[in-house]
């Protein structure tokens, strides 16, 4: 009896122990969330938005591009271990204007279209995130740039200067 109620609880345990790996789910995005670099409102921008998910952190840090979510992820000052990324569907969203507040999906699960002609949220050329390859090929064909997946994502793309003066579509 004593040997079956061990084997019980280690199994318990076990199944706490993977339910606590299990990375947090995307957060609603609503008229509250600030973007983290400039603090101004997300849902108030168009295009694509990101939230990083941080260890040890009760709310994630929202990004009002994914351009500027995929810098932070390659800048080494972070507080703390990203656990989770996701960022917007583009295929699933409404409009570019207004991209959905639960469209998210996992960021290495997404197909990204790098170097085309549109403007992010912010002005800045985007990062597009799609959960489709196909959607992403239709758009890079209509707009430029190349499809990739999120860790082949350039450093130069997101961590170099930006040219807020160049002429970018925004997408109908």
């Amino acid at each position: 009896m004593t040997r079956l109620i061990l084997a019980a609880a280690l199994v318990l345990a076990a199944c706490q122990e993977e339910e606590a790996k299990a990375p947090p789910v995307p957060v609603e995005l609503t008229e509250a969330a600030l973007s983290y670099f400039c603090q101004m409102n997300v849902a108030g921008h168009g295009g694509p938005k990101g939230q990083i998910h941080l260890e040890s952190f009760p709310a994630p840090l929202f990004f009002a591009q994914v351009r500027d979510l995929a810098a932070y992820v390659k800048s080494p000052e972070r507080d703390a271990d990203i656990i989770a990324i996701y960022v917007s569907d583009m295929g699933a969203a409404p409009s570019w204007e207004h991209p959905g507040g639960n469209n998210w999906i996992a960021a290495g699960s997404a197909h990204f279209v790098v170097g085309s002609n549109v403007a992010g949220g912010m002005g800045a050329p985007e990062i597009v995130p799609f959960s489709s390859a196909e959607d992403a090929s239709r758009f890079a064909a209509r707009y430029g740039g190349s499809v990739t997946r999120f860790e082949s994502i350039p450093d130069a793309a997101v961590l170099g200067p930006v040219d807020l003066d160049q002429q970018l579509e925004t997408p109908s």
